[in-house]
């Protein structure tokens, strides 16, 4: 196993310690971890494996997808445009994406795109990986979708056609794709490593993937009897390929495959952000302050970004979610809970979140995704940092 490389403010050792025992216990391949407090970094750390395959160490450089963690990339970009008047999160998405207008959508307001609210999480049809890829069948078909329940009575995770959704909204604003006004309005201004659609000069950057597989035995073996109704409801809910949180995850068939080249080169706005652990949390602390004398979004477009929209039981997700105008909320039963704190996290364990109370900015990600089994990695390391501060 390669060594740990990076640094620890004083008071912060702790941290590297919490990410040497994820990294020596075998719950990790490789990852990264970094954190801002007011402003300035106090933790920037990685080590491990970046690609098993070839056993490239993971170094300050390496980029790792962060699937679901890109959502509250894509919704800073959307604020940004609304701080600078261009975009009316309440007016109708119809105003800017005429052709949204189809089967009865034309007073959904854009705002009810960010909070999962559209009642457009899945397609009648699912797109082909290569279509995902070429963007415009997937808008064509969200243009032309009937909600699948009456839009803002009901929220439900929209996982893979946020991006799509939030994305040409941006595009028909600006002329740009989402990922360009990223690169070119946030990330270059902060000297961010973090793309959406990554140039192909980058790619040989990116850690490989490793999923470790879910126990089907072990499921299988599961007492549905005993378990509570809300987690047998969850369970019929992924059982079933008919089901809307089925149909909501299937929306490109087969299965997209980050790993893939084409992909990263692509925007997917909901789920295929790559970057590294020090620009995830560069980028939420200069959303919550000035980072060497930027910042993306004044305080009050903070405030009114974060404050929740929508809650209680997700119709997709069939779990209680906090909902707030693209960002997440944390519930109190997570790890990352505090009142005022707001982010993403993503599937197989990255995260991304800012606490403006305290002034703590994080971000975590890693190449192993894990499924199905408890996953303590970035809570051990907020432990850490939570101690220190």
């Amino acid at each position: 196993m390669p060594g740990i490389g990076g640094e620890t403010a004083p008071g912060f050792e702790a941290v590297r310690e919490a990410f040497a025992a994820n990294l020596s216990g075998g719950q990790e391949v490789g990852a990264a971890v970094a954190v801002y407090l007011h402003g300035r970094k106090v933790v920037d750390l990685w080590g491990g494996i970046a690609d098993p395959g070839t056993g490239r160490p993971w170094d300050r450089d390496t980029l790792a997808v962060v699937f679901s963690t890109t959502k509250g990339v894509t919704a800073a970009c959307a604020h940004l445009l609304a701080e600078r008047g261009e975009l009316d999160l309440d007016a109708p998405v119809a105003g800017y994406w005429p052709e949204f207008a189809a089967n009865g959508k034309g007073r959904i307001p854009v705002r009810w795109l960010l909070t999962h609210q559209a009642g457009l999480p899945a397609i009648d049809n699912p797109i082909t990986p290569a279509e995902a890829i070429a963007w415009d069948p997937m808008v064509t078909a969200l243009a032309a979708q009937r909600p699948f329940w009456e839009p803002g009575t009901e929220h439900g995770y929209h996982a893979h056609t946020y991006g799509w959704l939030v994305g040409e909204v941006v595009r028909r604003v600006t002329g740009r794709s989402l990922g360009a006004f990223l690169a070119e309005e946030i990330a270059a201004p902060l000297g961010l490593d973090l793309w959406i659609g990554l140039p192909e000069s980058e790619q040989h950057r990116v850690s490989r993937i490793v999923t470790t597989p879910i126990d089907l035995g072990a499921l299988t073996g599961i007492d549905l009897d005993a378990l509570p109704e809300s987690a047998r409801e969850v369970m019929r809910a992924y059982a079933d390929p008919t089901s809307l949180t089925m149909r909501a995850m299937t929306v490109v068939t087969p299965l997209l495959n980050h790993d893939d080249p084409a992909e990263q080169l692509a925007e997917m706005p909901a789920t295929n952000g790559i970057c590294t652990a020090r620009a995830l949390a560069r980028f939420y602390a200069a959303l919550i302050g000035e980072v060497d004398g930027h910042r993306i979004l004044s305080p009050a477009t903070v405030a009114a970004a974060t404050a929740e929209q929508a809650g209680g039981v997700d119709r997709v997700l069939r779990v209680p979610v906090r909902i707030a105008t693209g960002f997440g909320l944390p519930t109190p039963d997570a790890f990352w809970y505090s009142p005022a704190a707001f982010g993403f996290p993503g599937y197989g364990g990255s995260l991304g979140f800012a606490d403006p109370a305290s002034g703590l900015a994080f971000g975590y990600v890693m190449n192993r995704v894990r499924e199905g089994e408890p996953d303590s990695r970035a809570a051990t390391l907020l432990d850490a940092v939570r101690s220190a501060i």
